[in-house]
C-alpha cells in the first residue's frame, strides 16, 4: 500500500486516510420509524449499549440519526431530533474516542451534536439548510454530502434522470463547490451518491457500477446499501433477510472504489471488508 495515493478526510482535527483501509460506519437509529430497526434503540440506554456493541464489533464510525429518511417518512422538528440524539452522543463520547457522526439535515441539530462531541455531519440533503455549511466550517467537522432527488416523503414516486451517473456527480460537485465557498475545506468532504434516495433499481445499479466516476473527484466515497429495498425487489427478501445482498454489494462497492460503508450488520461487514482489503492490497 506504500505507493497508494492518500485520500485524507479531516474530521475535527483528525486526519483519516481513507485509502489505507475501508471504514465501516455503524447505523444507530434513535427513531421510532426507521425502515429496518425503528424503535429498537430510541432510548438512551439502548442506544448507547448498541453503539458500544458496534464499536466492539469493529465499527470505525457511529452514525446517529433522530429522523427517519425512509421513503414516505415524515419530518421531525429540530428540538425533538436533538432530544433523541444529543444525549446518546454525549454518553458515547464519555466512553469512547471513536468517530461519531450525526445524521441530520438541520444546522440547529448539527450544532448541538457537535457541541456534544460529534465529529462528522452526515447530511442527506447536501447542505440544503443554508446555515449548515457555517456549522461544518466552524467546527472543522467531517461532512458527508449525499444526493437525493426530491424529499423523503415523495422521492420514490417517479424518479427521472437523463443520465443518473452524470447528474449525481454534477450535483455533488456543485454542492462541494458551494460549501467550500462558505469556508468548508475540501479535506472535510465525503461524497455519497444516495443509493435508494430518489432512484429506481436501474439508477442504483448504474451508480454502483460507476463508483470510480465519483471517486475520480478525489474525495472519499460513502456507500449505504444495508438492507435496502433494492434487495427486496432483486432477491425477493424481507428486510431481515438481506444480509447476503448487503455484504455482496458492499464488497462490490469497495472493489469499485468506495472508502466507507454505512451498515446495520457491523460484525459481518467488518469481516467482509477486512478480508477484501487484505486481498486488494496483498503484495
Amino acid at each position: 500500500m506504500s505507493g497508494k495515493k492518500k485520500i485524507i478526510w479531516s474530521c475535527r482535527g483528525r486526519k483519516i486516510d481513507c485509502a489505507e483501509r475501508t471504514l465501516v460506519m455503524g447505523i444507530l437509529n434513535a427513531t421510532p420509524d426507521s425502515f429496518s430497526d425503528g424503535g429498537k434503540f430510541k432510548s438512551l440506554e439502548k442506544g448507547v449499549e448498541h453503539a458500544l456493541e458496534m464499536l466492539q464489533s469493529g465499527a470505525d464510525i457511529i452514525d446517529i440519526g433522530g429522523e427517519s429518511t425512509r421513503p414516505g417518512s415524515e419530518p421531525v422538528q429540530a428540538l425533538e431530533e436533538i432530544e433523541r440524539t444529543v444525549p446518546i452522543i454525549g454518553k458515547i463520547r464519555e466512553q469512547s474516542n471513536c468517530l461519531i457522526s450525526i445524521d441530520t439535515m438541520k444546522a440547529e441539530v448539527a450544532r448541538a451534536a457537535v457541541a456534544a462531541g460529534a465529529d462528522i455531519i452526515n447530511d442527506v440533503s447536501a447542505c440544503a439548510d443554508p446555515a449548515m455549511a457555517a456549522v461544518v466550517a466552524e467546527a472543522g467537522a467531517g461532512l458527508v454530502l449525499m444526493h437525493m432527488q426530491g424529499l423523503p416523503q415523495t422521492m420514490q414516486e417517479d424518479p427521472q434522470y437523463g443520465d443518473a451517473v452524470f447528474e449525481v456527480r454534477k450535483f455533488l460537485e456543485e454542492r462541494m463547490a458551494a460549501v467550500m465557498q462558505q469556508g468548508v475545506a475540501e479535506e472535510q468532504i465525503c461524497l455519497d451518491p444516495g443509493i435508494g434516495f430518489g432512484k429506481t433499481d436501474e439508477h442504483n445499479l448504474a451508480l454502483l457500477n460507476n463508483i470510480p466516476n465519483l471517486a475520480a473527484t478525489g474525495r472519499p466515497v460513502l456507500i449505504g446499501v444495508s438492507r435496502k429495498s433494492l434487495f427486496g425487489r432483486l432477491l425477493g427478501r424481507e428486510v431481515h433477510e438481506r444480509l447476503a445482498g448487503s455484504l455482496a454489494t458492499g464488497v462490490f462497492s469497495v472493489m469499485r472504489g468506495a472508502s466507507i460503508l454505512r451498515v446495520h450488520d457491523v460484525k459481518e461487514s467488518c469481516d467482509a471488508v477486512r478480508l477484501v482489503d487484505r486481498l486488494r492490497f496483498q503484495g
